[in-house]
């Protein structure tokens, strides 16, 4: 890979730590906001996502994601070795910003650029997370699997993709033309990409990685 198209991560206040290939591992409190930056400050940057206005702290945890060549000029710059959230973003930018309530504030774990804010003007969602396990029971609109010994039900909808050979789009509940349980059935090993609203867990793809015979 080219060295000035690599992507770094910058803990803000702190040296170049590592190059990456992708964000940091999300948990089950984070969210992401992805919008246009509206202001910023040594410790702070605001977004406006959606119709949504959020603030963010920005510290030492806060890590940016940067080209390598932005981090080089910056690192080289006399008297400012370390990086500054506002040496990379500024209002105008698009971003997408994961982060975490704590103490009714938004603490901002994780910054990058991205080509546009998206639909609407960006949004405020959940990051997608991953399950699997064994399938105990699928209907046209819903899907159970043991996953470590938990029972995890997820919904399906019009969404959600179902990937094995000759799947596609799927589902008759939501107005498809076929339903999942055409390809997915009781005993099969899948995984699942979803999202957790509230406890109400969708899924946006159905994996079968081992088809029960």
């Amino acid at each position: 890979m080219d060295s000035m198209k690599r992507t770094v991560m910058l803990g803000v206040g702190v040296a170049v730590v590592a190059v990456i290939a992708g964000v940091r591992p999300a948990d089950a409190q984070t969210k992401e906001a992805r919008g246009t930056v509206t202001a910023v400050s040594a410790g702070a940057i605001s977004v406006r996502a959606g119709t949504q206005e959020l603030a963010f702290v920005v510290d030492g945890q806060t890590h940016l994601e940067v080209r390598s060549a932005a981090a080089r000029v910056q690192q080289a710059q006399s008297g400012n070795p370390s990086p500054r959230v506002g040496d990379f973003f500024e209002p105008g930018s698009a971003v997408l910003v994961r982060y975490r309530e704590d103490n009714g504030r938004n603490h901002a774990l994780n910054i990058s650029r991205v080509g546009s804010p998206g639909a609407g003007g960006g949004s405020v969602t959940e990051p997608q997370k991953i399950a699997a396990g064994t399938v105990t029971s699928v209907t046209q609109s819903q899907l159970t699997i043991e996953d470590a010994g938990r029972g995890l039900t997820f919904g399906i909808n019009r969404d959600t993709d179902v990937l094995t050979r000759g799947a596609a789009k799927t589902t008759k509940a939501a107005g498809g033309s076929t339903p999942i349980t055409a390809f997915v059935h009781m005993g099969d090993t899948v995984s699942v990409t979803y999202r957790d609203a509230g406890g109400t867990m969708t899924a946006s793809a159905v994996r079968v990685r081992v088809v029960n015979r």
